[in-house]
């Protein structure tokens, strides 16, 4: 809520608000770091003995915990001090990445083959779930200490933890390996200083402003309430949670969750599938070099889509429209022309391309989760804002994992010109799930809603 009070109170917020940026930022960046470390030493533990069948299952295992994860996290994130889950994510981490480390010098997958195979899926299995915590919770802790006007810049430039994780993670990787250490280094320092930052939450993340005394509009209207009530005006009302079903009630949560779906399918289509592409036109150094510019292209994607809807007054699904609107025809110049694109052409395209799909991607499971957990319905309550964003990143994580399934036969069937307009026949299907919300920001003004009395829904109750 917004920020009331004297001088001093706004800057104790300002001085909390930077601190609770840093922690946050840096518990994403850390879950990428740990795990693209894993993946940029996929070859070593290859040539250890851990043989590509065991690899993929190890995958395979990771992508289907962090997606029913992302259900259970955010919901945990709403009914416990959301710096402990997020603390015993990374702590996890630390856990999991210890264990890789210690199956692979134990040599089991060589004396036990089908042990081995259990305990190093079961480890990535166990992985899934810790790494689940770092989208959701840190989403929900950001929601308490950002009003909904203005936050969009501020959650884009947010979202580019997850780009830093990977490049510090690429830095991190070549430097140890070029400088002669064990590449279980690669494993053991990010774990460790996953660790670490995981025991910095338990004591430097405060969940609420009111945890640290400073007073919003929320907790002085809990005070006047308890005060004219004459329960006294000494503590504000603890807020409850709410269930999935309630959650999936708020307004448009279920149509951005499908939605979103399509988007991020998209988005892991290209994030998979665009160096092997690339890799039929230019040798595969200069294929992953080319498509690099692609995740180039989605850091200041967010901060572009956070950005121009705060200036148009937080109609953030309206300007997600118009970013699917420019990425649908560009996916048709590359079904079209691709194979004959001029070098230079196509890394301009490619940059533009990673702006069009990361910006909605990002601001998504970001600012539109915190805005829809804002509603009216549930009085602003953030204690569902995990609920909400677990529930809209699972569902993408689930719809993508299944989606990347028909990649493969779609080439087959049709080359990859099938592919691409799959595609575009995805970002139309998640554009036009959005249209309900998109129709109702062009007619209304929806970020004076929350001083109106919502109209047309029932509130959800909340559960003490």
């Amino acid at each position: 809520e917004p920020l009331t009070g004297d001088g001093a109170n706004a800057a104790k917020m300002q001085k909390w608000q930077r601190i609770v940026f840093l922690v946050t930022f840096v518990n994403y960046a850390m879950a990428h770091f740990s795990r693209k470390c894993y993946t940029n030493v996929k070859t070593n533990l290859e040539h250890s003995g851990v043989n590509k069948l065991v690899l993929s299952q190890m995958d395979t295992a990771f992508m289907f915990t962090y997606a029913i994860g992302s259900f259970i996290s955010g919901r945990l994130g709403d009914m416990f001090p959301q710096n402990v889950v997020i603390g015993v994510g990374l702590l996890g981490s630390t856990l999991c990445l210890g264990l890789i480390t210690v199956f692979e010098w134990s040599g089991v997958i060589g004396t036990n083959y089908p042990l081995g195979f259990f305990l190093f899926v079961l480890a990535q299995f166990s992985h899934g779930f810790f790494q689940s915590t770092g989208g959701p919770v840190n989403t929900s802790v950001m929601g308490a200490w950002w009003p909904k006007k203005g936050r969009g810049l501020i959650f884009g430039l947010w979202t580019c933890h997850q780009y830093i994780g990977d490049i510090v993670a690429a830095l991190a990787t070549a430097w140890m390996i070029g400088a002669g250490w064990p590449w279980q280094w690669a494993l053991l320092v990010p774990g460790i200083s996953n660790g670490i930052w995981g025991v910095v939450n338990f004591f430097f993340l405060p969940n609420r402003p009111e945890e640290v005394g400073i007073e919003t509009e929320e907790s002085k209207a809990a005070k006047s309430i308890t005060a004219d009530s004459g329960a006294g005006a000494s503590a504000p009302a603890k807020q409850g949670t709410i269930g999935f079903v309630e959650a999936l009630m708020i307004p448009n949560v279920l149509g951005y969750a499908i939605a979103f779906g399509f988007f991020k399918f998209v988005n892991y289509a290209m994030f998979f599938w665009l160096p092997y592409f690339l890799s039929l036109h230019f040798d595969p150094q200069s294929a992953n070099v080319i498509s690099s510019l692609y995740s180039v292209g989605m850091m200041p994607g967010g901060v572009i889509v956070g950005f121009v809807s705060d200036l148009y007054d937080g109609r953030r699904a309206c300007v997600i429209a118009t970013f699917m609107v420019l990425l649908a025809p560009l996916l048709w110049v590359f079904a079209m022309f691709s194979n004959a694109m001029n070098p230079i052409l196509l890394l301009v395209l490619l940059g533009l391309m990673g702006i069009l799909v990361g910006g909605p991607n990002n601001i998504i499971t970001s600012a539109v989760a915190a805005d829809l957990a804002d509603h009216p319905s549930i009085g602003g309550n953030t204690r569902v804002l995990g609920t909400v964003t677990g529930i809209i990143n699972g569902s993408g994580s689930i719809t993508a994992a299944l989606g990347l399934m028909l990649i493969a036969p779609l080439q087959k069937a049709g080359g990859w010109t099938a592919v691409w307009y799959f595609l575009i026949l995805c970002v139309a299907t998640g554009t036009a799930l959005m249209g309900p919300k998109i129709w109702k920001e062009l007619t209304q003004h929806e970020s004076t809603q929350s001083a109106a009395k919502p109209t047309g829904y029932k509130g959800v109750e909340t559960k003490a």
